[in-house]
């Protein structure tokens, strides 16, 4: 695509809704391996299971239910605020600035929220240390969504609810591309952002179609920095 036919298909948007996790930054600084390995260690404890069978668990309430929390929640009665805060204990300082992605930020025009499935305490630490935090409106979370994780429709519904935008004129960014379905039935324009060690990504997007997503995602990247730019070129 060239840069002008790119500018174009975004005239239109004024609302930029970015998922946070392996979206924001790259997997390559192995964040949500943290996350990831918690998750196990959690489970293990919880199910008084082996970290093999922990692993074999957590991938398939992932796969089934959107989050690992959702289905813990839904088959095990695990209580959120058991999970959330021990998976989310770790250490940010792995991730790097980005000035270039705060530039590109900073250059939108009109509101950016972020939609995740995490929790607001998780993305306000993580957005700090990436230092990008200042730009966004909000933050959707998990708990907005009532605990039901994208790509439920109730998730996507409770942001459209509290913020008040119009999804035909907005934009989402994300890493799954199952998570873009619902925006782009809603008039989104949608974005799946790449990465070669998203492993847990890359495998979902094979489900729904092949590495680049499926047929609700207009457009792929995997340098959301760049990508960004080019609209405001």
């Amino acid at each position: 695509m060239n840069t002008q036919t790119h500018k174009d298909d975004f005239s239109h948007v004024e609302t930029w809704v970015f998922d946070l996790d392996n979206t924001l930054y790259s997997p390559d600084c192995k964040l949500f391996d943290q996350i990831d390995e918690k998750m196990g260690m959690f489970i293990a404890d919880r199910l008084s299971v082996d970290r093999v069978e922990a692993r074999r668990i957590q991938k398939d309430f992932f796969f089934r239910y959107g989050t690992t929390l959702a289905g813990l929640m839904n088959e095990h009665n695990i209580a959120p605020d058991d999970f959330l805060p021990f998976v989310h204990d770790i250490d940010r300082s792995i991730i790097p600035a980005d000035d270039a992605l705060n530039n590109a930020i900073a250059a939108l025009p009109g509101k950016k929220y972020i939609c995740t499935n995490g929790t607001v305490s998780h993305a306000d630490a993580t957005l700090a240390e990436i230092g990008i935090g200042h730009h966004f409106e909000d933050i959707f979370d998990i708990k907005t969504f009532g605990y039901e994780p994208k790509p439920a429709k109730i998730a996507y519904d409770a942001m459209l609810e509290l913020a008040g935008f119009n999804p035909q004129k907005a934009a989402m960014f994300e890493d799954i591309a199952r998570n873009l379905e619902v925006p782009h039935d809603m008039g989104m324009k949608t974005v799946l952002i790449t990465a070669q060690d998203n492993v847990d990504g890359a495998m979902i997007n094979r489900l729904n179609g092949d590495d680049k997503g499926a047929h609700y995602v207009h457009h792929t990247t995997n340098n959301i920095s760049q990508f960004l730019s080019h609209i405001t070129l």
